[in-house]
């Protein structure tokens, strides 16, 4: 839902679209949700190096396709990634830049509760996530803001703000106003 209501918000973000092994679930459109690859595919893009980065989060692959950031990048876009301490991760490594959130539930029923309500996955996957709950939350100390989710009008609202403050730092804006100031400078010559 946050990440849905950021880029309905804000036209200049947009989502990385995962490849995953996974079976799509209801109501999951290919290369909208998620790209849906086969084991065979997937092992095939990580030895071409395809993936900018990779991992294996609750049984199932997940990755994130180089040329397809690269190409938003290009066009002036923000990227978010929807995507595991294990990707953030590796997208710090080689964007040294980039800004990430780490987003909590308030409890761990809390979260047990918001994994029945969602209606997509089996009792058998509800509780193999919630025993990995504690290692993947004990990565929050990784990233650049750690967001609570008690009320998602605040979570968004936390995020959006961050984001915006991100897009006016000092080095975003040196090198949008670089190109200003040297015109300016050359004109007074």
């Amino acid at each position: 839902m946050l990440v849905k209501r950021l880029l309905e918000d804000d036209p200049k973000l947009v989502v990385s679209v995962s490849s995953t092994t996974r079976p799509a679930r209801e109501g999951e459109q290919p290369g909208i949700d998620y790209d849906f690859v086969s084991e065979e595919e997937f092992s095939s893009l990580v030895d071409s190096g395809e993936f900018l980065e990779h991992a294996e989060v609750f049984g199932s692959r997940y990755g994130t396709r180089r040329n397809l950031v690269e190409e938003q990048l290009r066009h002036g876009f923000d990227v978010l990634f929807d995507i595991d301490w294990q990707g953030a991760r590796s997208i710090k490594r080689q964007f040294p830049n980039s800004t990430s959130f780490f987003i909590v539930p308030p409890s761990t029923d809390e979260l047990r509760r918001r994994l029945v309500a969602r209606g997509q996955d089996s009792e058998a996957v509800i509780a193999y996530r919630m025993s990995q709950a504690r290692a993947e939350m004990s990565h929050y100390n990784e990233f650049d803001h750690v967001v609570v989710n008690t009320d998602a009008d605040l979570a968004y609202r936390a995020i959006r703000d961050a984001i915006e403050a991100v897009r006016m730092s000092r080095p975003v804006q040196l090198e949008c106003a670089s190109h200003v100031v040297k015109r300016m400078l050359e004109s007074t010559q």
